[in-house]
Parts: C-alpha cells; sequence; structure tokens
C-alpha cells in the first residue's frame, strides 16, 4: 500500500522538493524543526524500518542523504547537519536532516518554527540549487 511519502515521491501529493534521483526523493518536512529540516526517502516502499531495508537501497539511501546534507549545510546558515531516524510518524524509512545551530535544535519536543508557504519554496529552491550545483 503506498504511503503518503510514496505518494509524495510520485508526485500526487505536493512537496517542497530539494533534491532527487532515480531512486530517492528529499523534501521539507512540513512541520520542521528548523528552517531547512528536510526528509530523505528511498522512492520504493521497502519496509518502514531502515535496518530491514537491503544493502543497495541502505547504502544508496545514506550517500544520497549525505550529498542532501552538503547542499543544506551550503544553502541554509547552520553549524552542522543532525540526523534523525525515527520512522514512527510514518510508515515509510526516512530520514530527518535538520540544520542545527545548537545540540537541543535536535530534540523534537520542542516548539517548532513558524515558516511560511513562501519561505518553505524559497528554501526548498535554495537547497536544490546547492544539490544540483554539486551535481
Amino acid at each position: 500500500m503506498a504511503t503518503i511519502f510514496t505518494r509524495i515521491a510520485q508526485g500526487e501529493i505536493p512537496s517542497y522538493k530539494v533534491a532527487e534521483n532515480e531512486d530517492y526523493y528529499a523534501f521539507l518536512d512540513i512541520n520542521p524543526l528548523a528552517k531547512g529540516h528536510t526528509l530523505v526517502i528511498p522512492k520504493k516502499m521497502e519496509d518502514d524500518y531502515i535496518f530491514h531495508l537491503d544493502e543497495k537501497t541502505y547504502t544508496g539511501l545514506w550517500a544520497f542523504a549525505r550529498e542532501v546534507a552538503a547542499a543544506i549545510r551550503e544553502a541554509v546558515p547552520c553549524k552542522r547537519v543532525g540526523v534523525a531516524v525515527l520512522g514512527m510518524e510514518v510508515p515509510h524509512t526516512h530520514i530527518h536532516l535538520v540544520p542545527l545551530q545548537t545540540e537541543g535544535d535536535l530534540d523534537f519536543r520542542k516548539k517548532r518554527p513558524e515558516v511560511s508557504a513562501e519561505e518553505q519554496a524559497q528554501i526548498a529552491r535554495a537547497i536544490l540549487n546547492a544539490y544540483e550545483k554539486r551535481k
């Protein structure tokens, strides 16, 4: 059964795309921990638990996430890009990439910043441009 993330990757549901290749898709989280918070997914939903992925998908997902993180760091002012893999809110393997100023920025319990649709679109374009320049 297709998840909401599968439908996003297939273009059935709009998203703020920041990167894409044949197998993986990255888009801004609509409820971000920080501006530029990005979700990285395999386009094909194999499992909702990252450690159940086959070796090729697992290593490919992390390689893609690394490229996206580099683009985020170039496009969004931050000290680091943090990584979290929770996978409990949507049953589709996904990696959270979060621009960080402090370690506390990766706290999923904290109050989330309000980011307008216009600002989300601007951030997505900046990250996508940085990603495409790297290719």
